[in-house]
């Protein structure tokens, strides 16, 4: 009965995930479609361009601890409605920007801006609204999400072909001003009481980790989240063109196109057959997938079904690592101060998918490719150690307040 009333409206979900459409599509996707065009406008690089993207990464995974008080303090959705005005406002000082410098500054504001909108604040978002149910509306969440890309990239790359990098800036900006700033007021109003955060007055979630677990608790979930997102931003950056490297020529990109498919069908799967599945596990299967992936390319080298193995396995795991994120946290800790807890994660997961091309790139061109990808799937190797243990810990599931 309890969990009916708690139930998080269908409309509210559909529109975050629009929202995480066009965040994650705006500010994130359509990034490396239009980057040649920002550096030979600017006078620039590629390669500098791409250097102040990673270091606007790194600013938002500094920004993120304070975001996430922000969210406990105010409630997500009003966060989020900010959120999107300063998109819209760092999205138009993109276009105008004349020289590298300002285009730096702008993206870095962006960056900021994106922690305000996307993810982080969005499970958020779905914590305060029912915190009973929000790690079912998660995944539906993640799966409606999962398609920014797909949509992004085709739409960056037709827009590009008639229109500037500013004039697309533009547009972006007016997305995020017309479509998300509305729909994150809309969820606000009716999320809060009183002017507090919904979560104050619904039934919470009461964390599985015992009081004395949780300090030693949070540095294992961030440790491991960390190192699941080193491992995907080093993949990912270079997946292409690594690929090419180990001896697939054009098929790289063919390959590389299974790794969409396969997050999306990974949410599919969780969302119909895993829901009696507890979140330790969820991520323990995340961490095992992405370390099989990268290891299957270790092995088995230039082997296509090998390779195609690969993406799958990367694409599954990335597919659940997402709603893990959201789902882990609020199982071990509860919902109370959900907001800060998944900031702190955050920052760390930000970081070092910040460091994680070059430091990878570095060590591919000093050692070599194999010894890139076997040092990257040790490291996701220690995230796996880091869920079990944390798993080991909990003395039992999460439950709600009577």
């Amino acid at each position: 009965m309890s969990e009916r009333r708690n139930a998080i409206p269908v409309a509210v979900v559909s529109a975050l995930g629009l929202t995480q459409i066009i965040g994650y599509g705006t500010l994130y996707y359509s990034f490396s479609i239009l980057a040649p065009g920002v550096a030979h406008d600017l006078g620039a690089t590629v390669e500098q361009v791409f250097a102040v993207f990673s270091a606007s990464l790194f600013i938002g995974g500094l920004s993120a601890p304070s975001i996430g008080k922000w969210l406990d303090r105010f409630g997500a959705a009003t966060v989020m409605t900010v959120g999107s005005a300063i998109s819209a406002l760092t999205l138009t000082l993109c276009a105008w920007s004349p020289n590298l410098l300002v285009f730096a500054v702008a993206i870095m504001l962006l960056e900021v801006a994106s922690g305000m909108v996307q993810y982080q604040a969005a499970f958020a978002a779905l914590v305060e609204r029912g915190p009973q149910t929000a790690s079912r509306s998660i995944t539906h969440l993640t799966l409606i999400g999962g398609f920014a890309s797909t949509i992004f990239w085709p739409i960056a790359a037709q827009l590009h072909e008639d229109f500037s990098w500013r004039t697309i800036y533009l547009l972006y900006a007016g997305l995020n001003l017309l479509v998300c700033m509305p729909l994150h007021y809309w969820i606000a109003r009716p999320g809060r009481t009183e002017g507090r955060p919904a979560n104050k007055t619904k039934f919470p979630v009461i964390g599985a980790l015992p009081e004395g677990s949780r300090r030693r608790g949070m540095i294992m979930v961030s440790l491991a989240f960390a190192l699941q997102g080193f491992t995907l931003s080093a993949i990912l950056t270079h997946m292409v063109p690594m690929l090419g490297n180990v001896g697939f020529g054009a098929a790289a990109v063919v390959i590389d196109a299974l790794f969409g498919p396969s997050q999306v069908l990974s949410r599919l799967i969780n969302m119909f057959f895993g829901q009696d599945l507890p979140p330790p596990s969820l991520a323990t299967l995340s961490a095992v997938l992405i370390v099989t992936g990268v290891a299957m390319l270790a092995v088995f080298g230039a082997w296509v079904p090998g390779a195609v193995a690969f993406a799958v396995c990367l694409g599954l795991g990335s597919g659940i690592n997402s709603i893990a994120q959201g789902s882990l946290p609020l199982w071990l800790f509860g919902s109370e101060s959900y907001g800060v807890i998944t900031g702190r994660m955050a920052a760390s997961r930000l970081a070092a998918g910040a460091m994680a091309p070059f430091v990878f790139s570095f060590v591919m061109e000093t050692f070599g490719i194999n010894v890139a990808l076997v040092a990257n799937a040790c490291l996701g190797s220690v995230g796996i150690a880091a869920f079990v243990a944390v798993s080991q810990s909990t003395k039992r599931r999460a439950i709600v307040a009577p």
